[in-house]
């Protein structure tokens, strides 16, 4: 069920999330592709799902604190 969250949050903001994390220069383009590229693999050999930002975290590419910003902007609600 978990995993089931997980991949429904990450169909809404991963391409977002990824995208975010290259605009602050968190990590490169190249970077958020391998990293998507991995979730897919990871997705089509029904391997449980992972979200993006926890593929990056665990390669070492963002921190946590940059993970929290990220979200931060993309849950932010207009006003």
């Amino acid at each position: 069920m978990v995993h089931d969250v997980d991949k429904e949050l990450s169909q809404k903001y991963c391409p977002r999330f990824a995208q975010l994390a290259v605009e602050k220069k968190f990590i490169t383009a190249e970077q958020a592709k391998k990293a998507l590229s991995e979730q897919m693999d990871d997705d089509l050999s029904n391997k449980s799902h992972r979200l993006i930002g926890r593929i990056l975290l665990e390669k070492g590419w963002l921190t946590s604190q940059q993970i929290e910003i990220i979200l931060n902007e993309l849950f932010k609600k207009p006003g």
